[in-house]
């Protein structure tokens, strides 16, 4: 309904100061006008827009049209000319100049009250520009989240199709196949009878389907486990099963590979695959890291060390998150390999998850891997090593002693045990383990970098600062 049913009767004795008070109630802005378009009066019920309009005190005597944007002009001279001709003008969107580099956005109807005023109210449209933009961004951020995992979920679901390996996604309650790679379906499917839907304990022969049973209760409890050799159903031959925890929807899921074991072996002989097992079950950590000292993979000794249940943990994250002090002994570790190739019986600390830091020493290597060096790294546990006198240290008498204990004890504590001497030679071999780096070497050694300088002209060694890091 546009209009009252009787005006007359329900507001005929509005005088014109109700009238004034009612319009500026009922709209952020509210502007008299005369047949020419100039402003006679104007009232803010909104002090915030009023603050963010410069020059409205000013507004009065100035024409409407002056007070709003270029392009907004025309449509001020379409709503005058549709206030006088007409009982009022649609809602129009008119801009306002800030004085900054966004304008300010209002709502303006504009209606005749008499032979010649226009009244001109407007409501203000930040707020809805402001939920607007908010919805703008969130549907650009949800729409590049949408790419970017649908070009995850392509690259996956391609290694998925195009893997030689026989792989299945399995429900972890009830064993049943979701999905199959092109591989399995081609050793598994037989006239009338599907992979997907089947129990994934088919498969197999009565003694094979129990140890791949266990093999998934041990996943499902912890994480991971060791691969199972298993037979198949129907006479066929012997396989190697492995499977890795998925959790998607709120449902936990298998993914299990099935390998023959000419398969597993063929790519490795028999003596370069019992090795590989030895690592992987050595008492000792070995962790194999990338060129910038991510981790690639790492033994059951790593995990157990750092308090981690899967590999998965930890792949991927950067070796000095638990190795030694962040940013420096790593560090050190990969510029001598990058240097000498190999590093040996390294002193430092590996830090736990849930624990206290534990005493190890570290031995490394670089080798190249695709046209890239990778850097292996084997991690001792020496916290429960037993000493001559426990509780006492005794005196470095040698440089290669000496190099044993930057690092691990600061520069305070064997200062207030030796002499200027083996302050020297402590500052020499912090060089000599940092490539020079004054910057590392100062904070190996628990110094400020003026502090090492001033050690340095004491020693006789300023010379070296001559193109310092």
């Amino acid at each position: 309904m546009k209009h009252f049913k009787a005006p007359k009767e329900s507001i005929g004795y509005l005088d014109a100061e109700a009238a004034a008070t009612m319009i500026a109630m009922t709209a952020d802005v509210a502007i008299v006008l005369d047949d020419r378009g100039v402003i006679i009066d104007c009232a803010f019920h909104n002090e915030d827009l009023a603050r963010g309009l410069p020059g409205s005190q000013e507004w009065i005597g100035r024409f409407w049209v002056d007070t709003v944007t270029t392009e907004s002009r025309p449509k001020v001279e379409e709503m005058l000319a549709d206030a006088l001709s007409v009982a009022g003008s649609r809602w129009r969107q008119l801009n306002h100049p800030s004085g900054g580099s966004v304008d300010v956005p209002l709502l303006y109807s504009a209606t005749r009250i008499g032979p010649d005023r226009i009244v001109a109210v407007g409501r203000d449209l930040r707020p809805m520009a402001e939920l607007q933009q908010r919805l703008v961004e969130a549907q650009n951020s949800m729409e590049r989240d949408y790419s970017r995992f649908r070009q995850v979920e392509m690259r996956y679901r391609l290694l998925f199709e195009l893997s030689p390996d026989s792989l299945a996604i399995v429900e972890a309650g009830n064993l049943r196949i979701v999905d199959a790679n092109p591989a399995a379906r081609q050793r598994f499917e037989t006239v009338g009878r599907k992979v997907v839907g089947r129990s994934f304990l088919d498969w197999f022969d009565e003694a094979g389907a129990e140890s791949v049973q266990l093999l998934l209760s041990g996943v499902r409890a912890a994480g991971r486990g060791d691969n199972v050799r298993a037979h198949l159903a129907d006479g066929g031959p012997d396989v190697l099963v492995s499977a890795s925890l998925v959790r998607q929807d709120n449902a936990t899921l298998f993914l299990v590979r099935v390998a023959s074991t000419s398969e597993e072996t063929a790519g490795l002989p028999k003596l370069k695959s019992k090795l590989l097992k030895i690592i992987e079950n050595a008492p000792d950590a070995i962790v194999v890291t990338g060129y910038e000292g991510d981790i690639l993979t790492a033994n059951a000794a790593f995990l157990e060390l750092v308090h981690l249940t899967t590999e998965e943990q930890a792949r991927g994250q950067p070796l000095d998150r638990w190795l030694g002090r962040p940013g420096i002994d790593l560090e050190v570790l990969t510029s001598n390999l990058k240097r000498h190739g190999s590093v040996r019986l390294f002193g430092t600390t590996l830090r736990a998850e849930f624990g206290a830091p534990v005493e190890v020493e570290v031995s490394a290597v670089s080798v190249m891997n695709g046209g890239r060096p990778c850097h292996g790294f084997a991690i001792r546990n020496i916290s429960r090593r037993l000493t001559a006198e426990p509780g006492s240290r005794e005196l470095p008498r040698s440089v290669e002693q000496l190099k044993e204990l930057v690092g691990r004890v600061s520069l305070k504590d064997l200062v207030r045990e030796t002499t200027d001497l083996i302050e020297r030679r402590c500052i020499e071999a912090a060089l000599e383990l940092t490539g020079d780096n004054r910057a590392s070497a100062a904070e190996m050694l628990g110094l400020s970098r003026q502090s090492l300088y001033i050690k340095l002209r004491r020693y006789g060694l300023a010379a070296l600062e001559v193109g310092d890091n």
